[in-house]
This record gives C-alpha cells, structure tokens and sequence, in this order.
C-alpha cells in the first residue's frame, strides 16, 4: 500500500496530459520539515528515496526528519538507509554475486522453500567488459581475434551468466563486445525517472565497480559499492552510508582553445586530492558547470574514486535533457523526466549562494592547461610543457622518494632487443617476473599502492611477437612501449575521440607514422564510438597509425593490456628498463598498466596519439617537433592539433538518435560468439562440475533461526594469521591476475586436470570458492610481517608443545580450522585500499579469519568484512601491531562482543610466549546498528536469506 507521509504525495501531470504521483519535496518543507531548497540537489535525491520507500522499518519518519535537516557541518552520526532503483554490475564483480544467488536459491530449496523467493528485487543489469584483452593490436582483424579468445577463456562462465538470464526475470546482461558498463550505463540504460504502481521517481543506483560514478554526469546518484553490498540491495535491503559532508565545487570562466576535458579532469583529481574531499559528496555547481557539456561532466564524475569522493554530482538542466534526446531515449520517457525535476525544484544549474554546502571550492577553467598524469598516481598532474624534465627528475630520484633510483649518465643509453627468430630467450619475462616493489612508498601514499599484475587472463599463445619478425628494435628509458585509447573515462567523450581521429588525419597526412613495435590500440566503450569514427573518416587515419579497435571493454585501463613481445620484454627487464605507456584511462598504479612498465601517464585521446608519434616521453612536445614529413620538415604538435571549430564541426555525427537506437535495439544481433554459447534452464542451477563456476559454502547447514550463543560469544585462544604493514590493498589480498603453478590455486586447478596454458587469473574464476579462498593473501607480493624478509602468501602455524613450521597461509588455515582454533589478521593503516572486491572479505572469512585489527580502512572493505560476518577493529590511542611488539607467536582474546553496540570499544588480551600478558583497547568497526544485525547473522547474505524466508 502506497504511503502519504507527511501528506506529500502529489500529483504531477505529464505530456498529453497524463497523470502520475510523486513525492513531492517542495510539498515536504512546506509542511515544516526543513529548509530542503537549500540543500543540495544530491542530497534531496536521497531525501525523496528515504521518503518514498519510509515503511515504519527499515526506514522511519525520523530517518525522514533527519535527512530532510541535514546541515552543512554537522556532526555525521546518523546512518542514511538508501534504497535505490536498480543495480549494475561488471562481470569480474557480477559472476560471483550471481553465484551468492544461485546459491541462496539452492539453499531455500534444500529447506523446502520456494527458490524463486531469491529474485532481485530491482532492475540489474550486468554488462561483460572486463574480460577482453589486448591479445592482437595494430591490424584489421584484432577485434574478431582478441573477441574469439575472450571467449575460448570464459566460455563456462558465459554458460553460467546465460543461466542467470533467464532464471531471474529482474537480471538483464549486456553480452561482450557492447561496450563499457559505464558507458553503456550512461547511454542507455539510465532513463532519468522511473515509473512504477502510478508513482514517479528519480533514477539512482550503486554499482558493483568503482567507476559507477560516471552516471552522476546526467543528474544520478549512484556510486560504487562490494559485491556484498549490491547483492543486498538487490534483495531489498537498503545501502546503508553516514550522512555526507557535501563540497560544493564552483566552476567558473571556460575552457581555453586547445585543452580537453581530460586535461580538466586531471586538474579537477589534483585540486580535489589536496582539498581532502575522501568520502564526502562532491556538487558541482556555478556558471563554468552550466557550460560544460555532458560528456564532459560524466569525465569529470567518471574519476570521482580518483579524487577520492564517494560522488561527483551534476544536477539536472538543458544540456542533460539535449543529451537524452542525442542518445535516442523516447520522447516519453524524457519529458516526464524533465517535469519531474522541475516539479521537485531540482532543474537546472545552482548558481553560488543558492545551495548550503560543507565546503566551497572554485575553479576557473581558464586556468587549466594541457596535462598529463603520473607516472604512479591519477592525482600527480603534470603539465605537458613540463613532462620532459618531470620524466627526467623522477628518473634520478631515489627509489624512497618514488622515484627510480637511477643515474642520469643512464638516461640516455640504448639496447637492442634479440631477433625473435635468430636467437633464443635469455630469461622468463611473461606476467609474474620483475613485478616493481611497493615497499618504498611513503606512510602517507594514501592510494599510491602498486596494483600488481592485475586483472590480467593467461596470455594468448598467439602473442604478437611477428611484429618483431626478423628486425631487431633499440630500446631506452622513457620509451614508449603501450599507446591505448581506452576507458569510458574518455571514450564517452566525443569531443577527445574526434579531436584524437584529426590529429591521426592530419600526422598521416604529414606523412607520420608510429612504430609497430609501440602496442597501440582503441577500446571504445561503445559501438556507438566506432560508427560516428567511420562516418567522420576518423577510423581510417586512426587505423593507419595502429589504432585499430582491438575490443569493446576496459582493456588497458584495467592491466588487460596483454603482453608485448617477448624480445622487448626480455630487453627491458634485462636491462631494467623504466619505459612508459600512455592511456586515456583514469587508474596507472605501478605494474597495473603492464607489470613489466614502471611509468604510466594518463592523457587525453589526442595526446596520447601524439605522445605514440613522438615514440617517447623524453620529447618536450612544446619545443620540439613530433617528427619530419615527406619532405624532411620538422612537424609540430601545434601543425596537428585540432581547432575547436573542427571538432564542434563533426561533433553531429556523435548525437545521431537514430545511430543510439539502432546499436541498443537488439544486442544479440550478429553476434555469433555470444549466440552460440548453450546453457542450462531452470529455477535453480546443476552446478555442474566446473573450476569456473562452484557452489559456495556460505549456506552449508544453514537453518532460518541464528544461534545466539554462536553470534554473541567472545573471541578466545586466537592465532594470528598474518600480520600486515600499511596500505594493503584488496589486490594484495584477493589478487585478480595470473594464478602461480606451485600456489595453492594453481596446484587445486592442477589435480583437478586443468593445464597450466589455461589457468586464466583470480579475476575470471571469483565464481569458484576452491580457486578463490587458496588465493586469499597469496599475492606475490604480500609481505606476512611473522615471517621477516618474505614475500608471498606465506606464514607460521603455530601448535601447542611444537615447533612453528612455515607454510602457506591457505594450509595454515585449514590445519587451525580443523582444530576448531580461530584466527585473526592484523594490518596497518588503509587496510583494505583499493578496487571494492568482495573476495578480499568472503575469502578471509573461508580462510576461518574471526577478526581483522587495523589502525584504519578503506570504506568498502570494512563494509564487506562485517557482510561477510569478519569483525573489523581499530587500534586506538596511536597503538599499532609494530608499537604493541605483536609477532605474530602470542594467543590472542577479544572480550565484550556479548553486547555490541555501534562503534563501542572491545579489548584485546595479547598472552605472550613468556606468560606475560597485555591488555588494549579497540575500537569496534561495526558503525551502525544494522551492521550489528549483519554480523550477528554471520553476515548480510544469511540475513536476507532468513528475512526473505522467513517473512514468506
């Protein structure tokens, strides 16, 4: 039954004179509940949601009246229970969370309940980008041929993903080769409002990947959260944040002739980054905002986790609405979308003084100029004049002070690569050798952590090592190795796209070229870019410099680069080699781009053909020429760089309706690949035997009532597991990338018949608990502070009356679970850091981890510790794992759980080996009482699990 709290239900009349209600906040602050005009345009978003769903519950009239007063710098100690209208999902994060369901649905068969009770309770929307890689570059056939393999590595977990989609009527799947969830999020799936039972309201969402954050170019909240979390969501549970401090950005003056959005983006995360808005809302609001074009909005909210806000907000007005009609949605659908926003008072640009914002900040756009950024860190901008001698500084500096650690002498040496064919290999180079060292990072790195070899698949045997056929290549520092127009950052963006297709038109016709050993290649984030590319003639010139478009998904941007070929990897780890790639992309951790490149810069489109042109970063592009024409003449940047004028001129061909509805009418159409792939049917899955897909453990004897004495009790005569420094990251502790032979995941996929060849990495086999939980901690670069000078997955288990042994931490694990002995982590500042990966807490969990004791953590990991039913503790009063003299050989108790109360203080009883025995205070993480509720369940998925059976 439809509510009327607060008697703010109204009626709002649409095109052709229909009728809809709506929860109308003007109606809200009449009626006395605060002065909502003054909010901000994000914040009023959430009011209307906690207003709409307010069901006496989970959300209450105080939530309402709370909200509805929020001030600009109060104390946050009130929990905002958000429900949003749907769900996306990237299939790196999506498969294992379809896994969760399945599994949810086998375990209310099992108790004789009805499996079709686990239904997502919103739209979800999936959409496969993460799982293509950079195998072919450079020629005409790199699509179909990266796309071919794509498929032959993930052909299970398609099989499983086709199962979803016609189990669950609310879960929809965008195949491989669409696009990028992101982009295909921005240009299709968000509709602006939604309609249900009579009632009208605003889109919102979370998604399960960072960079969810891009949809608040077009006036929705959403941001990225765990798998966990969204899994909650999507079965009807709120997502449950803090009340935001709100910074207001004011934007003024325009963009000069010559710089990008890229360039304003890269500005924007510098200023941000400094400003400290980590985990605040970020609204953008003033005259330069207004002036600002969609697409660049959505680059600039795209790099919100760069910045480190939870948002980048920019309200509804004109260009919003003109960016519907370009994008082919229906007529419809956008005026009820625009009478919406201007019943509810939220249309249009804020000018400055008309909103009450936590902080304010300006920029003119004037100001900025063209940049790179670099060479470890999104926030690090450099401007392009000064790259050369920035390059050069770092190059020198010292490795502690996050530079390389060289010579200037060496700066200018050159080596040749072997022949591929005359010569044998001198040494191993491929993804899991000469991976850089992170232990020289500052304390306060903040999210300047080496990712690692990332999301990287198993190489294609069918490298492209025959662009080196019979040549020999001179390689040096600061050369150029990767070229990438990649992520929907930048690909989204028409502007750079095409401003990046002139520049190609006019080198080529200059006569420049690139050199074929450069790995060049274009991944748009949609089918949307290549068509309005081929029909400006843009396509063409890129292809003719090497940007061919080699897949439809996030490639480069997320370490899916592929490997180089072998005699140029050989060279530069023989050499030690610092060589560069250049990328449109919004992420360059050291060795996330390539583990084999230490220094990655992020540009624009059009810098970055500029910069594959020049071949190195060590060419001041302002004072030195690109190359020589036919004619031998110098060529320069400015000769080449589009005007203005010349873009706006073919900026047509990219807001073409008829184009939008064309490539999202039918996804499936001429696409064999994904056609071809069989599938089970049915309610529930087979779990057919697979080292892809598994039936998780989480639902084993699970009954619908929870023990309370298991919930309640005390941590007692605990172990330690591990014992971490600061800023680990969730890729040390789940990594994503390739799976070792002699690890405990490669040696279960070997005894289960699976070939080394085919390993695939962590990232593509989430959906397999066996493969997953052996990964927990197994990262080759993990350092297990018990076992000084270590690196890997490695541990001391420790047995009363024996001696320690050393062993993996998997085996560890298992020989204290069967002893019924728990176990904690311990871990230092920003614990947790990084990509919002749920298998960093559900594999802690499966490894029998009770608690982690941190001096901090990121936001999303402490959130999906507790939804996976792993308490998360602070140390307090500046004491640390290093200050306590904890070594990982004591026993330890964790007292006072009987009661928990949000953010209450527990204690640590540390039992030293000598008998000596010391009592600390921490603080307990668990921050709201709905978290109590998850931990006490044993986590989020058995508490909705019971609540919807239960309430059946």
């Amino acid at each position: 039954m439809t509510q009327n709290l607060f008697n703010c239900l109204q009626e709002l009349t649409l095109s052709e004179g229909k009728k809809i209600r709506y929860y109308s906040l003007p109606t809200l602050e009449k009626n006395g509940l605060g002065n909502i005009s003054r909010l901000p345009i994000c914040i009023r978003i959430i009011l209307e949601s906690v207003l709409r769903n307010c069901d006496g519950k989970k959300i209450t009239e105080s939530h309402v009246k709370q909200l509805a007063k929020w001030e600009p710098n109060a104390a946050r100690t009130h929990e905002i229970p958000f429900v949003v209208s749907r769900i996306v999902l990237q299939d790196f994060t999506g498969v294992p969370l379809l896994v969760d369901l399945a599994a949810m649905r086998s375990a209310a068969k099992k108790l004789g309940e009805n499996p079709e009770l686990i239904e997502p309770l919103v739209p979800v929307d999936l959409v496969v980008d993460h799982s293509i890689q950079v195998d072919h570059y450079g020629s005409k056939d790199a699509l179909k041929r990266n796309m071919e393999i794509e498929f032959e590595r993930n052909h299970e977990r398609y099989q499983f993903i086709k199962w979803g989609m016609q189990a669950f009527d609310t879960f929809k799947v965008i195949p491989p080769g669409i696009g990028i969830v992101h982009q295909v999020n921005l240009e299709h799936l968000a509709r602006g409002v939604h309609q249900n039972n009579g009632i009208v309201y605003p889109d919102t969402l979370v998604g399960t990947d960072s960079h969810t954050t891009m949809i608040n170019g077009i006036g929705v909240v959403g941001w990225g959260v765990g798998g966990i979390e969204a899994e909650a969501g999507m079965l009807g549970q709120p997502v449950y944040f803090l009340t935001p401090d709100v910074v207001g950005v004011n934007l003024t003056g325009k963009l000069r002739e010559g710089v990008t959005a890229t360039d304003l983006v890269l500005t924007i995360t510098e200023m941000l980054r400094k400003a400290n808005v980590v985990g605040k809302f970020v609204e953008f609001f003033g005259e330069g905002t207004a002036s600002l074009t969609v697409p660049d909005r959505a680059t600039i909210a795209n790099m919100a986790p760069e910045y480190g806000a939870t948002m980048g907000f920019f309200p509804v007005d004109d260009a919003t609405i003109e960016y519907f009609k370009g994008t082919g949605r229906n007529d419809d659908e956008i005026a009820a979308f625009q009478h919406y926003f201007k019943a509810q008072c939220m249309y249009g640009i804020p000018r400055q003084g008309e909103i009450d914002y936590s902080d304010m900040l300006t920029l003119d756009l004037g100001t900025v100029s063209p940049s790179l950024a670099g060479p470890k860190r999104p926030q690090d901008r450099i401007d392009m004049a000064d790259m050369k001698n920035r390059f050069t500084e770092l190059f020198c500096k010292p490795v502690e002070e996050n530079g390389y650690g060289k010579t200037h002498e060496e700066l200018d040496q050159r080596y040749r690569t072997r022949h591929l064919n005359a010569e044998e290999a001198e040494l191993c180079t491929r993804l899991d050798t000469n991976i850089p060292d992170e232990s020289c990072l500052p304390d306060n790195s903040g999210r300047n952590v080496t990712e690692m070899v990332s999301n990287h698949p198993t190489p294609s045997t069918e490298t492209q090592d025959m662009q080196l056929n019979n040549v020999t290549v001179g390689l040096g520092h600061g050369d150029i190795l990767i070229a990438a127009i990649t992520s929907c950052t930048n690909t989204s963006n028409p502007s750079v796209l095409i401003a990046a297709g002139l520049l190609a038109k006019k080198a080529v016709e200059k006569g420049l070229s690139v050199k074929r050993h450069i790995k060049t290649s274009l991944a748009p984030g949609s089918r949307v870019v290549s068509e309005y590319l081929t029909h400006t003639g843009l396509l063409a010139a890129l292809e003719k410099l090497g940007f061919n478009i080699a897949g439809y998904g996030c490639t480069t941007c997320i370490g899916n680069a592929g490997p180089l070929a072998e005699p140029i990897e050989e060279a530069v780890v023989k050499n030690d080699l610092v060589c560069a790639a250049v990328l449109s992309g919004n992420r360059n951790f050291e060795a996330r781009i390539h583990p084999n490149i230490r220094a990655n810069f992020l540009a624009s489109p059009p810098l970055v053909v500029a910069y594959a042109i020049a071949g190195t970063v060590l060419k001041d592009l302002t004072n030195e020429p690109l190359g020589t024409d036919s004619e031998n003449n110098p060529v320069w940047l400015r000769d080449i760089w589009p005007s203005s004028e010349e873009i706006q001129a073919l900026l047509k061909f990219a807001t073409d309706a008829g184009t939008f509805r064309k490539l999202y009418s039918d996804l499936t159409k001429d696409h064999p690949l994904w056609n071809n792939i069989s599938s089970t049917a049915g309610e529930t899955y087979n779990w057919p035997p697979s080292t892809y897909i598994a039936e998780p453990p989480f639902f084993e004897n699970f009954s619908l009532q929870i023990d309370k004495q298991d919930a309640t009790g005390d941590i007692k005569n605990a172990y330690a597991l591990g014992i971490f420094g600061d800023s680990v990251t969730t890729d040390h502790i789940s990594p994503a990338g390739a799976i070792k032979a002699a690890s405990p995941a490669g040696k279960y996929l070997l005894d289960n018949d699976v070939a080394q060849a085919d390993f695939n990495s962590y990232g593509s086999r989430r959906g397999n608990h066996e493969v997953m939980m052996r990964g927990t901690f197994a990262n080759v670069r993990i350092r297990n502070l018990m076992v000084p000078g270590s690196e890997g997955g490695v541990t001391l288990y420790q047995s009363e009356g024996q001696e320690t042994e050393e062993m993996s931490i998997y085996d560890a694990a298992m020989k204290y679970q069967s002893q019924d002995i728990p176990t904690v982590v311990f871990g230092g500042k920003e614990y947790g850091t990084g990509s919002s990966r749920d298998w960093a807490a559900k594999g802690t969990q499966l490894l029998g981890v009770k608690a982690v004791i941190a001096s901090s953590y990121e936001r999303i990991h402490r959130s999906n510790l507790i939804g996976m039913g792993v308490l998360p503790l602070q140390f307090i009063n500046n004491d640390s794992a290093q200050s306590l003299g904890i070594s990982g050989s004591e026993k330890f108790d964790i007292l006072g759980l009987g009661d928990l109360k949000p953010q209450q203080e527990v204690t640590l009883i540390i039992h030293k080996e000598d008998g000596a025995q010391k009592e600390v205070k921490l603080l307990c993480r668990i921050d709201t009482a709905i978290e109590i509720e998850y931990y006490h369940h044993g986590g989020i998925l058995p508490y909705v699990l019971r609540e919807l059976l239960n309430n059946d």
